[in-house]
């Protein structure tokens, strides 16, 4: 919290890194870059801020500041922030309760409802809240941006057909249109489609051209030498030619501001989404470090600005940042030069304001808005992932029957909601060996282990999944019960939180009393390290947590009962399983697999060879199979295979030591354990069994008849 705070300052001084960084050979592409994405930039602004209900001027002054407050204080190079279509629609819906459209009260909250989104924003990024957009699906932006086009398209066919009535919901607006059609005007129809068509053909044919700025001007031209301003076709008339004017807000008035808040929370949300997903797929492409906090208090700067300086809420347009980008921009000052010459532009072009057609602006926003219903995206988000096709169309349809601020925090609330549901329920898999013993996978149709449970754990361990996790490897533990081993890999786990600790805590303690225990694999280093903070770690111990190329082979020689193995399942699951020898004589075991089986002395192999070269050696009994005990064995050892030790009564001599011998040490812990309830109190065992013989050199090979 404390370096949150100390980096506060460092946000709001990034216009001195950027100049300070700035070099002069990045001047001329910079200045060609401004120069274009401003042709395409005051058209639009216009275009828009007739979409949002506002006069022409707000659009034009938020083209003008936004720009250029977003690329001092933002992050990328590249994105240009701007009016843009979905935004402004979002802005005509939170209006629309406030004041009634064409009146000062409209003007004085847009500006208000800026700052409100600006500051939400802003909060956000100094918050360090930047990675909230993670989690917020494609699927709402897609839906949203088609429900817009939609509305947009909709909304602007009554100044297609030169028609007059309120505006109102979609179904209003197409009633009134069937019912006004009679007093339709042919000139500004035939003039609004003519624009429509033109921009659609110089869309497919030259898509290089700025197919817009053409279509406006031929529009334009079209009314000039027709003399259709005395048809009846209303135009833009004159735009203002003077510099962005400082908006007086009424910043202290609760009333109002509850009003705008639902809509600057969507503003602020949908805005910011937009800002980063333009920023990231540029950056994509360039190599640059995109920092999205940095970029949250500049999207939130560049709102607050314009709200203070007669503008309205703006957003990462993806026109004019691919416009930005292909022009050849090399800094963020590309966007500041595009700021400057759409003021230059808005101050020399103001009087021809008068000789753009208002249908013509309905064509070009028609055209706009069936562009944003993007169907290979939907048809995509709906055929790969059904909760991202469902969060789309529920967005979809609330965008055009609900209201859009509602419909936009609906949309994100749905997508964080299906993010969390999703992460509370990841995957736990049961794995086996492939048939090349190379892999661990998924494979429901092959046996397992009867011994080992191995599962992969594929997602997170945090409080709101630890829950599915334990029910998973509990009802598994119910059904196998013989699987007294637990074998879990990490590898998929990137984040483990305390209650995550507590629930590996739980299933070690379950385990442990049923005789068994847990084991770890490919645990991630963040992971790890809160284990050792939290001391289970310690608890579990350091052994217990395997290198995955060696975990099974230390399993199945160190923990894994053989016993088990050979005489009660014929499933050989692992590479080390496949040459374990199968009883000569069916003989039944009753394995107990509840408690685990202590309280055996041991002796070492060399404590054992000495004693075999005393006085008084003990008796050695070697309870493996006569197949391993032909490969080597101690010498006098006697052969008692495990069956036949548990089949018949031993008969011993009592005043002697007897030592119990397997392959590694479990056999015959079984074997010594029988011994000591039939009453031989001096029992032993070989501690590491014959591995342990071998490896301290003291293996003889003797020939079975040959004792």
């Amino acid at each position: 919290m404390l370096a949150n705070l100390k980096a506060i300052p460092f946000y709001f001084l990034r216009p001195v890194e950027v100049f300070r960084s700035y070099q002069l050979s990045d001047l001329r592409p910079d200045l060609v870059a401004g120069i274009t994405v401003a042709v395409i930039s005051l058209p639009q602004a216009i275009a828009y801020a007739l979409v949002a209900g506002l006069p022409p001027q707000m659009g034009l002054y938020a083209a003008i500041v936004a720009p250029i407050v977003a690329a001092l204080w933002g992050s990328s190079r590249q994105l240009q922030t701007t009016p843009t279509t979905a935004l402004s629609l979002l802005v005509f819906a939170s209006l629309s309760a406030t004041a009634p459209p064409g009146t000062p009260q409209i003007v004085v909250a847009a500006g208000l409802l800026a700052v409100l989104a600006g500051i939400v924003q802003v909060a956000m990024g100094l918050a360090r809240l930047g990675v909230l957009v993670n989690f917020v699906s494609d699927a709402v932006i897609v839906g949203f941006a088609a429900g817009a086009g939609v509305q947009i398209a909709t909304s602007e066919l009554r100044h297609l057909f030169g028609l007059s009535f309120p505006s109102g919901t979609l179904i209003e607006t197409i009633g009134n249109l069937v019912a006004h059609l009679p007093q339709t005007n042919l000139p500004t129809l035939a003039l609004g489609l003519g624009t429509l068509l033109l921009m659609v053909l110089l869309q497919r044919l030259k898509p290089e051209l700025p197919a817009m700025v053409i279509s406006l001007v031929v529009a334009s031209a079209v009314l000039v030498v027709l003399g259709l301003s005395h048809a009846g076709v209303k135009v833009i008339g004159r735009l203002p030619s003077s510099l962005p004017p400082v908006a007086r807000l009424p910043l202290f008035n609760l009333n109002l501001i509850a009003d705008l808040a639902p809509g600057a929370l969507a503003i602020a949300a949908l805005a910011l989404i937009q800002a980063i997903a333009i920023a990231r797929s540029l950056a994509a492409q360039t190599g640059e470090r995109l920092e999205s906090n940095q970029e949250f208090v500049g999207q939130g700067l560049a709102n607050i600005a314009c709200g203070f300086l007669s503008g309205y809420p703006t957003g990462g347009s993806l026109s004019c940042s691919a416009i930005n980008y292909e022009a050849g921009a090399q800094t963020a000052l590309a966007s500041v030069f595009s700021g400057l010459f759409t003021l230059v532009g808005m101050l020399t072009l103001a009087p021809l304001g008068v000789f753009l057609p208002r249908a013509a602006l309905s064509g070009v926003l028609i055209v706009v808005g069936l562009s944003m219903i993007k169907q290979r995206q939907m048809m995509h988000i709906l055929r790969s992932s059904p909760g991202d096709g469902l969060i789309m169309v529920v967005t979809f349809v609330g965008t055009l029957f609900l209201r859009i601020d509602f419909a936009v925090l609906a949309g994100i609330s749905m997508s964080l909601g299906y993010y969390i549901l999703k992460t509370s329920a990841p995957r736990v898999l049961p794995v086996v060996p492939d048939d090349n013993f190379r892999h661990l996978a998924h494979q429901p149709r092959k046996p397992g282990c009867p011994q080992l449970a191995i599962f992969d754990v594929l997602g997170d361990l945090y409080f709101g999944a630890v829950n599915h996790v334990e029910e998973t490897i509990r009802r598994h533990q119910a059904s196998h019960p013989g699987q007294r081993f637990l074998l879990l890999r990490m590898h998929s786990v990137q984040h483990c939180d305390i209650s995550g600790v507590h629930m590996l805590e739980g299933i070690l303690r379950s385990y442990r009393e049923r005789g068994g225990d847990l084991f770890l694999t490919r645990v991630r280093a963040p992971v790890l390290r809160l284990m050792k903070a939290t001391g289970f770690y310690d608890t579990l111990g350091a052994d217990h947590f395997l290198n995955e190329d060696e975990a099974i082979e230390y399993l199945f020689y160190k923990v894994l009962d053989p016993a088990i193995c050979i005489y009660e399942s014929d499933v050989r699951v692992f590479r080390e399983c496949q040459n374990l020898p199968r009883p000569d004589h069916a003989v039944e075991i009753l394995v107990p697999t509840d408690i685990p089986i202590r309280g055996v002395p041991d002796v070492s192999p060399r404590d054992l060879w000495q004693q075999l070269h005393s006085d008084r050696p003990p008796r050695v009994i070697d309870v493996r199979e006569p197949r391993e005990f032909k490969q080597g064995h101690i010498p006098h050892a006697q052969l008692v295979p495990l069956p036949t030790l548990l089949s018949e009564k031993l008969e011993l001599a009592r005043d002697g030591t007897v030592v119990f011998v397997c392959r590694g040490g479990r056999r015959s812990t079984r074997a010594a354990a029988i011994a000591r309830d039939q009453g031989y109190e001096n029992v032993a065992v070989l501690q590491g069994g014959m591995l342990a013989w071998e490896a301290a050199g003291l293996l003889k090979a003797i020939d079975y008849d040959g004792n």
